[in-house]
């Protein structure tokens, strides 16, 4: 009890007559104090974006290392996606004809126009267009019959083992003046090749020139 009163008796605005044991508390105290505070103004907050900057390493090295382990998992699953990729691919690929099948297309072509009973009056193939690893042949096409023969002709086109597309498809009457008369059809068919793997060469050939001549 003796120590509180005199803890109670101590005049704050003269700390230089407060007993030898509490002036050296008091001491003690503002000391650690201090000390407390240069750690957290120098060392805690120097290092807080560092230690903010690990964490945010961490959360993105775990986010990998799901993604890995997911895809890991999965590598079964990914592998016979690729297989079916390549096998659907290679499906398709076949359904292009190659350099030397191209003229007999084109006479598919012609033929099934005749066998839908419709009259040819233009058959233009113009110059292909190669892209990466096929050519595509456009052809303009003119022909006229009723609608009835038309169907027939975009029908027999689907069937042919070949692919062929249609594009700008235009319908006219052939005779303005008659409500009922024939009809004039305005196409451009498109087919398509494989380009052989001396086409191929000679193409990334081409474009490995064309870039070097940029970069000088």
């Amino acid at each position: 009890m003796n120590l509180l009163q005199e803890l109670r008796g101590l005049d704050p605005r003269d700390p230089g007559r407060w007993p030898l044991p509490v002036r050296a508390a008091a001491v003690l105290v503002c000391f650690v104090a201090a000390s407390v505070a240069m750690v957290y103004l120098l060392v805690w907050q120097n290092q807080m974006p560092q230690l903010q900057q690990r964490e945010d390493e961490e959360q993105k090295l775990r986010t990998e290392f799901r993604t890995k382990h997911s895809k890991a998992v999965n590598l079964a699953v990914y592998k016979q996606q690729l297989s079916d990729i390549e096998r659907s691919f290679g499906a398709m690929l076949r359904q292009l004809p190659s350099k030397t099948e191209v003229p007999n297309l084109l006479v598919d072509i012609s033929q099934t126009g005749l066998a839908a009973a419709l009259q040819e009056k233009l058959f233009q193939p113009g110059p292909e267009v190669k892209q990466d690893f096929y050519a595509e042949l456009p052809i303009k096409i003119r022909m006229t019959g009723t609608y009835h023969e038309f169907g027939e002709f975009v029908s027999g086109i689907a069937a042919l083992p070949r692919i062929v597309t249609l594009h700008d498809i235009e319908i006219t009457p052939l005779d303005k003046n008659s409500a009922g008369g024939e009809l004039q059809l305005d196409l451009t068919a498109k087919t398509y090749r494989y380009l052989d793997d001396a086409e191929i060469a000679a193409a990334e050939a081409a474009k490995a020139k064309a870039a070097k001549g940029r970069r000088r």
